[in-house]
């Protein structure tokens, strides 16, 4: 954590600001790469969704990733910053047909997500190679609302369709070339990776026509000193026993892929704001500052912790405070967080904000999206400018005028 840096970024920028450290990204790529050297074949893609600014994708890309994408938006987005068709990787849910015929005219990768849409797809392209998701029916996950695999999720297709995938391949209706697998984010619990990873693994054994195994993402980092986070070493051996055991049975090389997301991002992000008051109460010291879950939804959203630093006062005695945002409803940062002395106007910084911070952002309550910054070579760059009140307005129309 870069502390000189983002007093810098506050100071010549002003709040709220998002700021990215581009080495740290980097970084947790190298320890990726390092995990998985003894397989041959992989590609790592980067989950779009987590963190889509141009500067950084463009970044990404040359480190050496590919993309993953859940949106046609995202697609065009990756093409516009330089990824090659052939890097893009295309995992829809529930979205119109008409989108995957898109994005299929633009040559991505694509993964179904469902039985439905398999079957609508082999009707047009009989015979024609394509990758499917499936739901392993495994709870894996740091929240409700991020365990996507379990069995009552809408993501994926349940595996009592995979007679009925194989009878439409012997058919020639469709070829299924690539399996897909994502249990969940901030998956701590190694033996819920492990049983998800063995289960694509023997799956791909009753398809005579795979060529790769997409396992995802969901690795978890810790969010504070002391808190909880996947075994990388682990999770990569468990995956390298898997994929030398179906080269043994099946006698086939597969090319592997991982999709993840806030691993890259989320420690390399800081969401700065402004103490705007203090607010004090019968229980509680509220540090009021300038921003609100229209910015950082995620404290809200999924009860996120978020380590909070006072870049203006970082090493008084620690008191207090109840973190609260500036929207007409209730919206906590942070409750009863013990953070060194806070005064009116301090510079306060949200750690791991890099993930599903600013993609996530709004205008409700008619509030401006905050700037981006990078932090690259020893220097800030700007890499998003701050909206305006003429871009709030910008495509509305008045039927009065």
């Amino acid at each position: 954590m870069n502390i000189k840096k983002l007093q810098e970024a506050a100071s010549n920028f002003g709040t709220p600001v998002y700021v990215y450290d581009l080495s740290i990204i980097e970084s947790q790529y190298n320890k990726l790469q390092n995990a998985f050297k003894n397989i041959d074949n992989y590609k790592i893609h980067f989950a779009s969704k987590s963190l889509s600014n141009i500067s950084i994708l463009k970044f990404i890309k040359n480190l050496g990733l590919g993309l993953d994408t859940v949106s046609i938006e995202e697609i065009k987005i990756g093409i516009k910053c330089g990824f090659s068709i052939d890097e893009i990787l295309y995992t829809p849910n529930g979205v119109s047909f008409s989108e995957i015929l898109e994005a299929k005219s633009l040559g991505v990768k694509i993964n179904l997500d469902s039985f439905e849409s398999v079957q609508d797809f082999s009707k047009r392209y009989s015979n024609h190679p394509v990758s499917i998701r499936i739901n392993p029916g495994i709870y894996a996950g740091g929240n409700e609302n991020i365990s996507v695999g379990h069995s009552n999720s809408k993501f994926g297709i349940p595996e009592e369709f995979i007679t009925d995938l194989i009878k439409m391949e012997e058919k020639k209706q469709i070829k299924i070339t690539g399996l897909h697998i994502h249990t969940g984010s901030d998956i701590t619990k190694n033996n819920q990776f492990d049983e998800g990873i063995k289960k694509i693994f023997s799956i791909a054994t009753k398809f005579k026509n795979i060529e790769s195994i997409d396992l995802g993402g969901g690795i978890k980092i810790p969010y504070f000193l002391g808190d909880t986070k996947t075994n990388l070493k682990d999770y990569a051996r468990v995956v390298e026993l898997e994929y030398q055991k179906y080269k043994n049975i099946t006698g086939k090389d597969l090319k592997l892929i991982l999709e993840p997301g806030k691993y890259l991002v989320s420690d390399s992000g800081y969401f700065i704001t402004k103490v705007n008051y203090i607010k004090k109460s019968k229980n509680n010291f509220f540090a009021q500052v300038n921003s609100g879950f229209n910015h950082f939804i995620r404290p809200t959203l999924y009860k996120s912790y978020h380590e909070v630093i006072n870049l203006s006062n970082l090493n008084d005695k620690k008191e207090e405070y109840t973190v609260v945002g500036y929207i007409c409803e209730k919206d906590t940062f942070a409750k009863k967080r013990m953070i060194s002395k806070i005064s009116k106007d301090d510079i306060l910084c949200f750690k791991n904000a890099g993930a599903y911070g600013f993609n996530m952002s709004s205008n409700y309550n008619s509030r401006l999206r905050p700037a981006e910054l990078c932090i690259h070579d020893g220097k800030i760059k700007k890499i998003r400018e701050e909206e305006n009140l003429e871009d709030l307005l910008n495509n509305q129309i008045d039927v009065f005028d």
